[in-house]
């Protein structure tokens, strides 16, 4: 049988894609203009668009109109003053999500759980320890504790369809939450579940829940530092 050659568009597409992921291309690179790709693979300039406009939906590229088409920071990005689904941050950006499930459990409060979550030492907490994947890579490592009394039926979710925060946010909306944010080196079971090099530098953000009065949840998270990043922003009355 006859081999299909893929359409024009999707080859420059390919051709461009290559060469930001070897790093001949590398974060702010201006990329080569419409018209002499169009030329380069003898197609029309609205074909070269085509492919430059599908790098710049799916967040490899972005357009600064008068200076030329640069290549992003393909870091996850996420709010620190407000929670986000991770699962819908990353959809956003026309990419796959998926998770593993490493823990999903009762367990006694130790010293430090029973501090950060309101609890008294030894009281049944649920714990999760899940990687999340961004087109197949780790991109966070989510260690969370949940108080049973305000979300009971937690354990019993089905984590490959949601993701802890819909399901806390479904069963108590989150009015307040805390944030604390510091550069970490991580352990080798961490490393490994992240697949990362053990002296890969890291952010580690502890977050902390409330709905009401009640404190919901507490939760580590670990980012590889050279694939996530986290912006603040505010805004004057």
């Amino acid at each position: 049988m006859p081999v299909t050659q893929a359409p024009r568009y999707l080859q420059i597409k390919q051709f461009l894609l290559e060469r930001i992921r070897s790093g001949n291309y590398p974060v702010h690179h201006q990329i080569p203009p419409e018209e002499q790709l169009a030329q380069q693979f003898d197609v029309s300039r609205m074909t070269a668009n085509k492919a430059i406009r599908d790098l710049v939906h799916e967040g490899y590229l972005v357009r600064q109109p008068g200076l030329g088409t640069f290549v992003t920071d393909l870091k996850a990005e996420s709010s620190l003053l407000e929670i986000r689904n991770i699962a819908e941050e990353v959809r956003q950006r026309g990419h796959h999500y998926r998770n593993d499930m490493l823990r999903c459990e009762s367990i006694e409060a130790d010293d430090e759980v029973a501090l950060r979550l309101g609890v008294r030492l030894g009281t049944r907490v649920f714990h999760t320890i899940l990687i999340h994947r961004e087109n197949e890579i780790p991109i966070q490592l989510e260690n969370r504790y949940v108080n049973p009394r305000w979300v009971p039926n937690y354990l019993k979710t089905d984590f490959s369809r949601y993701t802890p925060n819909e399901v806390l946010v479904a069963a108590c909306p989150i009015s307040d939450l805390e944030h604390v944010v510091e550069a970490v080196l991580v352990d080798t079971q961490t490393a490994d579940w992240l697949e990362i090099p053990v002296s890969a530098p890291c952010l580690s953000m502890v977050r902390r829940t409330w709905s009401g009065e009640h404190l919901i949840s507490y939760a580590r998270l670990i980012h590889p530092g050279d694939r996530y990043k986290l912006r603040s922003q505010a805004r004057s009355a």
